[in-house]
């Protein structure tokens, strides 16, 4: 589909800074809308985000040889490098066209979480790499705690109820490169229709377009961020602890046509999970006549991320 034949997402831009009192009602109405939002003035440095992108490139422009030395078999993509054409979309049939590289949370010695939660791996070759990446894993991790106190004022709960469920949480901070796209792509795009995983995904935008939302009325609508704007959407795992109040979109990310095929595309998404250990629950909040508990059966969220993993091929 040419990009003048797909609808812009009409998504407000919020303010961290100038939205406070509001906030919670203008990002859960957003939410409940597009299962997106947006949000500026989050306080991550402008130039830790530009040195952050530089050595994403450098890394993903080392020999394929060379990552896959930090290419951990049996580990599920959850620290290091997982190469191209590992990852498919849950119910697709082509890989995605995308490599990757996770960074993850460093636990406290003996943590009991250390046996659901791997080091972390750094790439000796890219002077400054874990200390950038673990500085705005750092950041990445206050913002999103910020944006779920809204969204628990949001829900009526109290403001800090997140902050238990997540400390220590299995976060993710994913690099992503999609490489040009060849004429032997058939029918794989850089990232399959699908929904994420976790609570909520924190993204820095990239230069190159195609990130696209499914919207209610079954039409593909692009998502363009602002400069320095992050995009954020509800996961799979908000969306069952809020019995569906909160919804997780649908979304990909199509191939470039003409000239940007040519082009490679990066982008930065900071998955934020719970901790290991939560155990489901849905928020009594949530349920009533109208919408019933659709899961009256607990698990950790450690069992939910193994089971859905599972259904993408990142573990057997």
């Amino acid at each position: 589909m040419a990009q003048d034949q797909i609808d812009l997402a009409r998504i407000p831009v919020l303010s961290l800074e100038d939205d406070r009192a509001d906030l919670p009602a203008r990002i859960g109405e957003s939410f409940r809308t597009f299962g997106f939002a947006m949000v500026r003035d989050h306080g991550i440095d402008q130039a830790l985000i530009d040195r952050a992108w530089e050595l994403t490139r450098a890394f993903f422009e080392l020999p394929v040889e060379t990552k896959m030395h930090y290419h951990l078999a049996g580990k599920g993509g959850a620290r290091g490098y997982t190469p191209f054409k590992t990852e498919v979309a849950k119910g697709a049939t082509e890989k995605d066209l995308k490599e990757f590289w996770h960074v993850g949370r460093d636990l406290p010695e003996g943590s009991p979480l250390a046996e659901s939660m791997a080091p972390n791996v750094w790439p000796a070759e890219i002077e400054g790499f874990e200390e950038t990446f673990k500085q705005l894993y750092r950041r990445f991790d206050e913002v999103g705690a910020q944006i779920l106190s809204a969204i628990a004022i949001d829900l009526g709960l109290d403001e800090k109820w997140f902050d238990p469920a997540i400390e220590d949480g299995n976060s993710v901070l994913r690099l992503l490169h999609y490489p040009p796209v060849g004429e032997g792509a058939g029918g794989a795009i850089r990232a399959g229709a699908h929904e994420d995983i976790n609570l909520i995904t924190l993204l820095l935008g990239a230069e190159e377009a195609g990130l696209e939302l499914l919207g209610k009325n079954g039409e593909w609508l692009s998502v363009a961020p602002p400069e320095g704007a992050l995009v954020i959407n509800i996961g799979d795992m908000l969306q069952r602890l809020s019995n569906h109040v909160l919804p997780s979109t649908t979304h990909r990310v199509r191939n470039p046509e003409g000239a940007r095929a040519g082009f490679s595309r990066y982008s930065m998404p900071f998955f934020l999970h719970l901790r290991s250990d939560f155990p489901f629950v849905t928020l009594p909040q949530c349920i009533s006549e109208e919408n019933p508990d659709r899961y009256p059966v607990s698990i950790t969220a450690d069992d939910y991320l193994n089971e859905r993993l599972r259904e993408i091929g990142l573990i057997a």
